[in-house]
């Protein structure tokens, strides 16, 4: 009854990112962190040329405090906790702002390997979607997870970018591959299984990393991953404003970048109050 309907649905999504990629000389950049739970700093981004946007489940968390979080860390260990009722309304709010043309993929409770699991029904999917979403960003730990998402999400019409990870990674955001040889088995088999858009977890966010190169362990990865698949790439985690270039001279289609912007903000504030007290 509604195959035509939601087939034409990913058609338009996918295509919002294919042209951002192009509009932006082949590596552009997917917003998440503080544009996910504030409306303002969103249309802040997008006004910029920002065309991808990530509300997710641990930076609404983090913003909004819930049970004291100040630090990222602390946040993905109650990320569970904040409905998907609740980033439905973020996403509303967010699409509400920025229109039509930007491309919005959601982090909700369940499409991250979380520490309390929480399964996803159809009705989620639906809710997700009818709130202006494009897409689910996905950070499952195990390919039989993800194949049932992208079933699910794909019946609403909602595009995956799922990740691969490291087995040593302090938190499990994607299908563990150590090696070169497992990257590239668990990449071809998320094509298979028909993941969109498929990422790279650098290992870099909680490690304070902030020289201007990346180890070529990395590059050597994100490497493997663009020569397996056809479909756009993704890097995330630790990507700031000294070490972006080293990314975009990777082939990486897109950045996925938070903490950065998160981190900008927050001294701007610090520096703008000083500046109002009379303090250097």
């Amino acid at each position: 009854m509604i195959y035509g309907d939601m087939k034409r649905k990913m058609e338009i999504a996918r295509n919002k990112v294919l042209n951002a990629i192009s509009l932006h000389g082949g590596t552009t950049i997917l917003s998440t962190g503080i544009t996910g739970d504030d409306a303002r700093m969103a249309k802040a981004a997008v006004e910029a040329g920002a065309k991808l946007l990530e509300p997710n489940h641990p930076a609404v968390a983090l913003a909004r405090g819930h049970k004291g979080v100040t630090v990222m860390h602390d946040a993905e260990q109650i990320r569970h906790e904040i409905s998907i009722y609740e980033m439905a309304k973020v996403t509303r709010g967010i699409r509400e702002v920025v229109g039509p043309d930007i491309y919005i993929t959601v982090g909700i409770p369940g499409s991250f390997t979380e520490v309390v699991p929480v399964e996803l029904t159809e009705a989620d999917f639906k809710m997700i979607a009818e709130a202006g979403a494009d897409g689910l960003h996905v950070h499952k730990s195990d390919l039989r997870d993800i194949r049932e998402i992208v079933e699910m999400a794909h019946r609403h019409g909602l595009l995956i970018d799922a990740y691969i990870g490291l087995s040593t990674d302090l938190h499990p955001f994607g299908v563990p591959a150590d090696t070169i040889e497992e990257l590239k088995e668990v990449a071809k088999e998320m094509e298979k299984i028909g993941v969109d858009f498929i990422g790279l977890m650098t290992g870099m966010s909680y490690e304070g990393i902030e020289a201007g190169d990346i180890p070529q362990i990395i590059k050597d990865r994100l490497q493997a991953l663009i020569e397996t698949v056809k479909v756009p790439t993704l890097a995330e985690g630790g990507i700031n404003t000294e070490n972006f270039k080293a990314f975009i001279n990777t082939g990486v289609n897109i950045l996925v970048v938070g903490t950065a912007f998160d981190d900008i903000a927050r001294n701007a504030i610090k520096n703008t109050v000083k500046l109002f007290l009379g303090k250097k």
